[in-house]
């Protein structure tokens, strides 16, 4: 088994090996993975911290061994916690990563942070809070990113900022956590889903107080959420049917 780490801000991971290929997910700064298999200019890998899969470019990560690997599971994880950030290298260059970027790698690039950072758990009460640095960000399938996210990135990054651990996709995080009966039995930080006429889960976002959302949905936005789901004022239409509330923390 090979191992790696991803020593950029933001790669993309695709759902097969091609430029050309749907974007699944972004890699962040200091994820770390498994090497499922490698072939010439692509590797297929299994980051970490969720058991996502994916193609990733050969050029845009670092091999390392497996007792870095096993290290770094057992470290408290480290995140960015500003917009965008900087570390140094070797030879005192910048390099430009964005919030939520995982620094427990430091030692092995031998790069310096000197930015705000995060570890250990948060509190159920900073999760909205969190959120709020996304507000506005634009919509972009599989992204993770202030610059570009979809629902279920968005979700994920919050909780990861917050020292918790969210599945990927929605319909994988709505496997966490335990289901409510009522929305008036939830609490702000709270998983809202919501699904299609097939029944599969292809929606979640976040609940507020008084009966708010925020969600990725054209952007991060807020939006008003009853029994049948997510209410958009601005167009006076139901944008999502609500199928279950979770609660994972």
């Amino acid at each position: 088994m090979q191992y790696g780490i991803c020593n950029l801000s933001i790669v993309p991971l695709r759902f097969e090996p091609s430029d050309k290929s749907e974007l699944v997910s972004q890699v962040l700064y200091g994820d770390y993975f498994k090497v499922l298999e490698q072939r010439k200019s692509w590797s297929k890998i299994r980051l970490a911290f969720d058991n996502y899969e994916g193609w990733i470019d050969n050029k845009q990560y670092l091999e390392f061994s497996e007792e870095h690997y096993k290290f770094l599971e057992k470290s408290t994880p480290k995140v960015s916690h500003d917009l965008v950030e900087f570390i140094q290298d070797e030879n005192d260059q910048l390099h430009s990563i964005v919030l939520g970027s995982s620094l427990n790698g430091l030692s092995f690039f031998k790069h310096k942070f000197d930015g705000t950072s995060f570890d250990g758990k948060g509190y159920k009460e900073n999760l909205i809070k969190t959120a709020f640095l996304y507000l506005n960000s634009p919509y972009l399938w599989g992204g993770k990113t202030p610059f570009g996210i979809d629902c279920s990135g968005f979700t994920q990054m919050v909780y990861k900022l917050n020292g918790f651990k969210l599945l990927r996709d929605a319909s994988q995080q709505a496997s966490q956590g335990e289901a409510l009966s009522f929305i008036e039995e939830s609490e702000p930080g709270d998983l809202a889903f919501f699904d299609n006429s097939e029944g599969d889960i292809i929606h979640v976002g976040l609940i507020m107080k008084d009966n708010y959302i925020i969600h990725a949905h054209g952007n991060v936005r807020i939006d008003r959420l009853d029994h049948s789901g997510i209410y958009n004022v601005d167009r006076k239409v139901h944008t999502h049917k609500l199928r279950v509330i979770k609660k994972v923390i």
